[in-house]
Formats: C-alpha cells, sequence, structure tokens
C-alpha cells in the first residue's frame, strides 16, 4: 500500500510503499477514503518540539478518516466487511478505572493513532474493532472522514446546556466552526464566535453564527452591546489556546456562567481568578470525545440536518499531500480533506 510516513526524526512527510496491514484477533482492516488534516499532523510534518519529544518513527501519520472494513480478526463481533466507517483516534487501555466504568475518554494511558502508533494516511489503516464508529446511515464521506475533530466541537459545544443561552466561542479554526454549527443547530439564542483571521470570520458568518469578531480591532464588550445584552454570556467554549482570548472570556461572562475549554495553551498564564471567584464562574477542561456517547450525539446531529459542508473548504488527492499541508498551514482555510482514492487532479 502507499502511505504518508514521517520516515526520519526530521521535518518532512514521505509518500511511501509498505506491506498491507493484516488484522491481529480484535482488529479490522479500512481502506480508507477519506481523510482530514489536523493540527496535529502539522506539528508531526514540522516536527517541532512536541513532535520530537512525542512521536517515534518511522510513522504512518493521520488519524482523522474514514473507509470500508475489508479484513476483520477472529474475535471481532460488531463490525463487518463492507461496513463505512470513521475512526476513533484514541486508544486505550481498557483495564484502569476510568475504563473500567465505562469512562474510555478519561483514560490515563490513552495513546494516539498516528502519534504513536500507525495511523490512517494510507491506503488501509487497522485499529481496534473497539475504536470503529459504523455509520448506519448515509454519510458524506468527506464529513465522515472528520468525525474525530467534529467530536471534539461537540463534546465542547454540549459540555453545558445552550438551549436559550447567549454562547461565546474563541477561536474560529474548524473545531470552533462546528462547535458554533453545533450551539447554533442545538437552540442557543446568541453565538458569537472571535478571530483575527477575516478569512476564517467569513467562514463562521457562512455557517450562521450572529456575531463574528475581529478582537484585533473590536472588543468582545462591544460586540454584547450590539446584540442588546446586558449581563454577559451564559456559556463560552474556549478553542483557541490563546491567553488573551481566555482572559475575555472571563471578563465577559455573565455570574453564574460556565466555560469548556479544548484549547491547550503553549505556555503558562495568568487569569483573573477573583473575577472567577466573585462571578462563580465553572471552567472544565473538554479533551477528545466521550467513547461512545458523542459518536452518537454526533450523528444524532447529521441525520437532524446539521450541515458541515461549509467547514470543509478544500480536497486533494493523497499524491497531493504537500500543497494540501501547505493549505492547511496557512490559515486561510476550513478543514482540509485528503481523498485516498483519487491520484489526479481533484
Amino acid at each position: 500500500m502507499r502511505a504518508l510516513v514521517k520516515t526520519s526524526p526530521a521535518p518532512g512527510l514521505e509518500l511511501t510503499e509498505l506491506p498491507d496491514p493484516a488484522p491481529g484477533p480484535t482488529d479490522v482492516v479500512v481502506r480508507v477514503q477519506r481523510t482530514g488534516i489536523c493540527g496535529t499532523d502539522l506539528h508531526i510534518a514540522s516536527w517541532d518540539d512536541w513532535a520530537a519529544k512525542t512521536v517515534p518513527t518511522p510513522l504512518v501519520v493521520g488519524h482523522e478518516f474514514a473507509g470500508e472494513v475489508v479484513a476483520t480478526g477472529s474475535a471481532v463481533t460488531r463490525a463487518r466487511v463492507g461496513d463505512f466507517v470513521s475512526g476513533e483516534g484514541h486508544l486505550v487501555c481498557g483495564e484502569c478505572r476510568n475504563c473500567l466504568a465505562g469512562r474510555r475518554h478519561l483514560c490515563a494511558r490513552t495513546r494516539g493513532l498516528g502519534v504513536h502508533h500507525n495511523g490512517a494516511f494510507a491506503e488501509y489503516a487497522v485499529l481496534p474493532e473497539q475504536n470503529v464508529w459504523v455509520h448506519r446511515g448515509a454519510v458524506d464521506p468527506d464529513v465522515a472522514a472528520i468525525f474525530d475533530p467534529f467530536g471534539n466541537a461537540v463534546h465542547t459545544a454540549l459540555t453545558f446546556p445552550v438551549v436559550g443561552e447567549d454562547v461565546l466561542i474563541t477561536g474560529a479554526g474548524p473545531i470552533g466552526l462546528m462547535a458554533a454549527s453545533v450551539a447554533r443547530h442545538a437552540g442557543a439564542r446568541h453565538v458569537v464566535i472571535t478571530d483575527v483571521s477575516e478569512h476564517r470570520l467569513e467562514l463562521a458568518r457562512r455557517v450562521g453564527v450572529d456575531l463574528a469578531v475581529d478582537v484585533a480591532n473590536e472588543e468582545i464588550g462591544d460586540a454584547q452591546q450590539r446584540l442588546g445584552m446586558t449581563e454577559g454570556f451564559d456559556v463560552a467554549m474556549e478553542i483557541s489556546g490563546q491567553p488573551s482570548a481566555m482572559r475575555d472570556i472571563v471578563a465577559n461572562m455573565a455570574h453564574g456562567g460556565r466555560i469548556a475549554m479544548l484549547g491547550l495553551p503553549t505556555a503558562d498564564f495568568a487569569v483573573d481568578w477573583s473575577a472567577v471567584v466573585l462571578k462563580m464562574l465553572t471552567v472544565k477542561g473538554v479533551y477528545g470525545r466521550e467513547m461512545f456517547e458523542t459518536w452518537y450525539s454526533m450523528s444524532v446531529l447529521l441525520e437532524s440536518g446539521l450541515d458541515l459542508s461549509p467547514v470543509i473548504t478544500h480536497r486533494f488527492p493523497y499524491t497531493r499531500h504537500a500543497e494540501a499541508f501547505e493549505t492547511a498551514r496557512s490559515g486561510r482555510c476550513g478543514k482540509v480533506v485528503l481523498d485516498w482514492t483519487a491520484e489526479g487532479t481533484l
């Protein structure tokens, strides 16, 4: 098979030939149709400090994907050859307290597909049966390929009730855009999203936010006034990882407000903890997806009419992976998808 591989501990990825994988007793083999490029993949490709400390080489990268099951291990009971599936990229131990209690998203021994183990940027991928989500209804392959980040968005957006609430989202990247779509679909009164990229703010307007705010030129407080708000936001989702975004959130929350924090800051930073206390704010960290309650919610949201198509802005055949990675790295895009069924120009 052809696969996109981090062949050595240095910048770059190589499209190369590898043996086709065979399943273990509890594994399935998936013929990959689509993959999504994630920020994690960009870190691995550029081989930054995090990647150098985390990622073994050689390694097939990639963890966002969808495809067809083509082989199953002897102990597999749920997935069948011919099933169309998406992959859950977090590989959990199954033995710790949280795993045994059904809280697999809290496994302290989580390993990453395409980060610690061979991933899905290949014509075939192998993973445990417990890590595949079988699609029982029709779903666009491009959308199925981004169920992993879509899950991050749904997990974040539904951490706290949003029906009738005023919602603030900081960061209009693909996950922020999807979180905004979910909050709107789930019945939020106002959805405000912030960023400093006009390109991404325009994408946010296309998904139906009430206000897309360029925080380089406008204060969030001014946005509140434009919407006729008087007491602050009820729910916030911090997705950017920027210290200034978290400080803006705290300053603009209503008393008793709730904050879901998905963005990963690269360094320690100060927060007005006095305001957190005096406003009685709740701050909850969010990581990955609840396995598999979030996946069920994703499928139901799509069945009920949630449209993610505006979030997917670029599609490339896998042979143009370098161009696809540069597009993703530029920031002038939403989600970038690689097609593993096509070699030519799309």
